[in-house]
């Protein structure tokens, strides 16, 4: 039988927390995948791993690397070993986002208008105005319906005591969620039988619940309202998510140079002439959105989108200005706004965080680098991160360099061990580090996060680093539904 032979061959490091075996038992949530996994071959299951990138290859689901010397598109890494969520474990994790989001959404609100939570000293006022993404263009801006954050993915991992962890806040131009969707599609045709019979719950709700609510910010009073998603162009590195989500909920994909603002409205110009356009979902950031507001140099955006905004003519989801809450020097301010906004204890924790403007916690830092994980606050995608225990001396030397000119810009963290799951490499299984962004969407009828989400997964053996930027890859998340009472 294959799967004693895989399981004699996991072999789990004692300090990680795996989430399919417990002291070399298979948890309940993993039985059924192994005893199908026992009833093939090595040969039938490494023929579904062919087919899977087979798949990924003719279908283009890829991803850009600008640092590459391979060139600029790889197709994405999928590993056929679902990711498995029990439902007790979804039910914990979705009422934790939706309260963190509840008081995110609260502060972006507060810090652009009254600023009860600066006033009364629970974050100080050079960390919101010391922040880049703080724009004060948003200041007593009333956004439609209150809502700053629209769609979030929000980064999580698990300790190796099998906590949960909020590692980061994505609440910008979110990306990720077309290998979601993508993940699931490949997981039933590889493995059509196992879904149903694991009573998995579906993800592929997500586009229509984002066109649900996009329709309804429309400032128009129409029951068709003009919806565009606006993309960078095709060199951007999310752009096949772009193309595939705007083909998913039937509206226009559309370039700054597509569109134009007159008399305070946006139009895209079509063949039959221009047509108003009601919603932007933008994957454009804010720096280059409007070139008359922010960056004068950019053409990715459109000239005088911000007046039509202003003036409430159209909507654009994320809220612009959402950044000052996704920083990592705010993120561990997040527990407090739980507390100070909703008077209640955060469900999800934080992982400690030290913020390295501040001498005696970079001191700390500095002195236990090894254990410490430093990013900078405004960075992403895995880059310009030092791995304390996996840097030399001289490495670590010239990164401290490098914070000591502009501290603020810095956080540390310990390092945390990640939780690892099954991945089925080089003909067998084989634990591999991972985290999971679920996306939660918030509309005027509240906060739906689909059963899932994107599980990131590090390829390479004891590595940390989970971003497909620096080499992992991705599984597909299975969420199963609560057992019938």
């Amino acid at each position: 039988m294959l799967t004693g032979e895989m399981l004699q061959s996991y072999i789990v490091p004692d300090i990680v927390w795996d989430e399919m075996v417990n002291s070399g038992t298979v948890r309940d949530q993993y039985a059924k995948v192994m005893e199908f996994l026992g009833a093939i071959s090595a040969d039938e299951l490494s023929k579904k791993e062919e087919l899977a990138k087979r798949l990924f290859m003719s279908q283009g689901i890829t991803f850009t690397v600008y640092n590459s010397g391979e060139g600029i598109e790889k197709i994405f890494p999928f590993d056929i070993i679902p990711r498995i969520i029990t439902a007790t474990e979804w039910d914990y994790i979705e009422r934790g986002i939706k309260q963190r989001l509840k008081a995110l959404n609260l502060f972006l609100k507060d810090v652009y208008s009254n600023q009860f939570i600066v006033n009364d000293g629970l974050i100080p006022a050079d960390m919101i105005y010391g922040c880049p993404y703080y724009l004060r263009e948003m200041h007593n801006f009333q956004v439609p319906h209150d809502i700053y954050v629209h769609i979030s993915g929000i980064d999580l991992i698990r300790n190796n005591d099998g906590s949960f962890y909020i590692l980061e806040d994505n609440l910008r131009t979110p990306s990720g969620v077309s290998y979601m969707l993508e993940n699931r599609e490949i997981t039933k045709r590889i493995f059509p039988d196992l879904l149903p019979q694991n009573n998995v719950r579906s993800v592929t709700e997500y586009p229509t619940i984002l066109h649900k609510n996009l329709v309804s910010l429309s400032p128009r009073q129409t029951s068709n309202p003009t919806i565009v998603l606006l993309t960078p162009g095709i060199y951007n590195s999310a752009y096949f998510e772009h193309s595939t989500l705007a083909r998913m909920m039937g509206v226009e994909l559309v370039e700054g140079s597509d569109l134009v603002v007159d008399n305070h409205k946006v139009y895209m110009k079509t063949t039959a002439g221009l047509q108003q356009v009601d919603v932007i979902y933008r994957r454009v950031d804010d720096e280059f959105l409007d070139p008359l507001t922010f960056n004068p140099g950019s053409v990715l955006g459109v000239s005088g989108i911000m007046s039509a905004y202003r003036k409430g003519n159209v909507a654009i989801v994320n809220a612009v200005g959402n950044g000052v809450a996704d920083d990592k020097a705010i993120y561990s301010f997040v527990p407090a706004m739980i507390r100070y906004y909703l008077n209640e204890e955060p469900i999800l924790k934080n992982v400690p965080t030290y913020q390295l403007g501040k001498d005696e916690e970079r001191e700390y830092v500095f002195k236990n680098i090894t254990d410490m994980v430093i990013k900078k606050t405004n960075g992403s995608g895995g880059y310009g991160m030092l791995m304390g225990c996996a840097a030399n001396e001289q490495e670590i030397e010239d990164y401290k360099a490098e914070v000591m000119k502009m501290p603020r810009d810095f956080i540390a963290q310990p390092t945390i061990s990640l939780s690892s799951v099954p991945c089925y490499m080089e003909g067998k299984l084989q634990p591999r580090r991972v985290d999971l962004r679920p996306y939660a969407l918030c509309g005027p009828g509240g906060i739906e996060i689909v059963p899932g989400g994107l599980t990131r997964v590090a390829l390479k053996e004891g590595s940390l680093v989970v971003n497909s930027s620096q080499g992992g890859g991705s599984k597909d998340t299975w969420v199963l539904a609560p057992s019938a009472p």
